[in-house]
Order: C-alpha cells, then sequence, then structure tokens
C-alpha cells in the first residue's frame, strides 16, 4: 500500500470540509483506498490529508489529475499543495 500526503493552506475550513465531503466519489473512483484529514493545532486553515492507494502509480495519478485540481480549486485552496507519497511498510499499535 502506498500513502499519499497532502498539505496546503485553504481560505474557510468550513467551506474546504463540505467539498472535499462532496467528492468522496471522486476519491473513490481514483483508487482511495482510505483516508485521513489534520488540521494544524497553531493554524486551522493549514490542512494535511492523507490517501492510501493500492500503488504508487494509483497515488500519482490522482495527484495529478484535472479532477483534484478543480476540486481542490473549488474549495478553496490557497497555493500550490505539496504532496509526498511512502509506501506502508509498519503500522504498530501503542
Amino acid at each position: 500500500m502506498v500513502t499519499m500526503f497532502a498539505k496546503h493552506k485553504v481560505g474557510d475550513y468550513g467551506q474546504w470540509k463540505r467539498v472535499y465531503d462532496e467528492v468522496q466519489p471522486l476519491r473513490k473512483e481514483n483508487g482511495v483506498t482510505g483516508a485521513s484529514v489534520y488540521r494544524d493545532p497553531s493554524d486551522p486553515n493549514l490542512i494535511i490529508i492523507t490517501h492510501q492507494f493500492k500503488d504508487l502509480n494509483a497515488a500519482t495519478s490522482f495527484a495529478n489529475s484535472e479532477d483534484l485540481k478543480s476540486a481542490m480549486a473549488k474549495a478553496g485552496v490557497i497555493g500550490a499543495p505539496e504532496f509526498w507519497f511512502g509506501k506502508d511498510i509498519e503500522s504498530t499499535p501503542n
């Protein structure tokens, strides 16, 4: 499994979250198998999202898709997002 990490600023978290929830079918169509949303504790408009995929090809394809770019613009993302990709190698319970 591969995780895509995305970090970006938004103009308004409420607006961003509404659009994020609306485009859930888009994520599923593009191979997202799981997701998490985080907010910076000192800046509620700085968002970090993780999306899990079966492989790197699916993850990079989604990150570069016009559908994602359009959804981010509609959601009020400010500036270019930062993306990182990692191959999941271990998860441990505490």
